[in-house]
C-alpha cells in the first residue's frame, strides 16, 4: 500500500507531536516536575506513527516502558499522558502508572509494562480472549530486540502459533537492550529468522521511513485479520537519546548517534513532502507552532491537576470485604 498526500501529512504531524512531547518530558524531567524513570523516544518516532494507522479502534494494543509515543499515536490526549507523567489523578492511569505504565482502556491500550518482554504473554492472553469470543481483532504487541532473549519471547511466539492466535509482533530494533548492543546477546542477529522458525510469516522494514513503515504494518496487520494467524514485524530503528534518564551512554560513540541522526525520521519525511509539493517549509513550520501549543496546554493541564489524597493510597490495591450483611443477602 501506498500512503496519500493527506495521509503523510498526517503521519508527519503525529512524528512531531511525539517528538515535541519527548523533549518537553526532558526539559520537565530536569527540572524536577517529572519523577521516577524516564525512557524517551526520541529517533523511533516513524514506529509508533506508522503502525498505529494500520490498527481498527476495536484492535488491542500492548507496549513497552518505552510508550509515550504509542499512546499519542492511539489517541491518547497529550494533557492525559502529561498528567500522568506527572503523577496527577487526571492522568491516563490516575497518576498510579507513571511514564512506564500508561493505560487506556476506552482506546484498548494495555500498557505500558515494565519488564523487559513482559507484554508478550499478555498480548498473547488479549489475542486468545478475542479468538473465543469469534472476534475478529487484532493485538498489536511492541517490545525491543533485548526481549527477543527472553523466555517469553519464544513461549508467546510457540504458542501463537500452535493456537492460531491474531497477533502482530512488533519489535522494534534500536541494536541496544539498555546498553548491550544485537550482536552480544544475540548468536543470529537475523530476528526474523526466530520468527520463521516459530512456522509465522516474517518480515523487516526500515524503522527510520515511516511511509515504509506504514506501509508495512498495513500489510503485515491486513495479513493477521485475513487469517488469523500471528505475524513479525522488525523495525529497524534507532533512539537517539540515553537508554533513560539515567543512562551515562558510554556504550556507544558519540559518532555513531550523529551518523543515526542523519536519518531522523521527521527531517527524511519533512524533505520527501517538500519534494513532492505536498508542504511547503512555512506548513511545517506552522505544523510544528500549533503541536507546540498542544504540548504547552498539556503541561498547563498537568500543572492544573491534582494529586491522589491519601485515603485513596489502598484504592485497587486490596479488595474490600464484605459486611456480614452483604455476606446474608448474596
Amino acid at each position: 500500500m501506498t500512503a496519500t498526500s493527506e495521509q503523510s501529512i498526517a503521519l508527519l504531524e503525529q512524528m512531531l507531536r511525539i517528538r515535541r512531547f519527548e523533549e518537553k518530558c526532558a526539559e520537565l524531567y530536569s527540572a524536577g516536575k517529572i519523577r521516577g524513570f524516564l525512557h524517551l523516544y526520541i529517533g523511533e518516532e516513524a514506529v509508533a506513527a506508522g503502525v498505529m494507522p494500520a490498527l481498527d479502534t476495536e484492535d488491542a494494543v500492548v507496549a513497552t516502558y518505552r510508550e509515550h509515543g504509542h499512546a499519542l499515536a492511539r489517541g491518547v490526549p497529550a494533557a492525559s499522558v502529561m498528567a500522568e507523567m506527572f503523577g496527577k489523578r487526571e492522568g491516563c492511569s490516575r497518576g498510579r502508572g507513571g511514564s512506564m505504565h500508561l493505560f487506556d482502556v476506552s482506546r484498548r491500550f494495555y500498557g505500558g509494562n515494565a519488564i523487559v518482554g513482559g507484554g508478550l504473554p499478555v498480548a498473547a492472553g488479549i489475542a486468545l480472549a478475542d479468538k473465543l469470543r469469534r472476534q475478529a481483532h487484532v493485538t498489536a504487541c511492541f517490545f525491543g530486540e533485548g526481549a527477543v532473549a527472553e523466555g517469553e519471547f519464544h513461549e508467546t511466539l510457540n504458542l501463537a502459533a500452535l493456537w492460531k492466535l491474531p497477533v502482530l509482533f512488533l519489535c522494534e530494533n534500536n541494536l541496544y537492550a539498555m546498553g548491550t548492543a544485537l550482536w552480544r546477546s544475540e548468536s543470529d542477529t537475523d530476528l526474523c529468522t526466530k520468527a520463521a522458525s516459530y512456522n509465522m510469516p516474517a518480515a523487516s522494514v526500515d524503522g527510520m521511513d515511516v511511509e515504509a513503515v506504514w506501509s508495512a504494518a498495513h500489510d503485515a496487520a491486513g495479513t493477521v485479520r485475513r487469517l488469523g494467524i500471528p505475524y513479525f514485524l522488525e523495525l529497524k530503528t534507532y533512539r537517539f537519546r540515553a537508554h533513560s534518564m539515567f543512562d551515562p551512554e558510554l556504550y556507544r560513540d558519540k559518532s555513531e548517534i550523529e551518523q543515526w541522526k542523519k536519518h531522523c525520521p521527521i527531517a527524511v519525511h519533512s524533505a520527501r513532502l517538500e519534494a513532492a509539493g505536498s508542504m511547503k517549509a512555512a506548513d511545517i513550520e506552522a505544523m510544528r507552532s500549533r503541536i507546540d501549543t498542544e504540548i504547552d496546554q498539556s503541561v498547563a493541564f498537568a500543572e492544573a491537576g491534582s494529586l491522589e489524597p491519601i485515603e485513596d493510597l489502598e484504592r485497587d490495591v486490596y479488595a474490600r470485604a464484605a459486611t456480614p450483611r452483604e455476606e446474608k443477602s448474596t
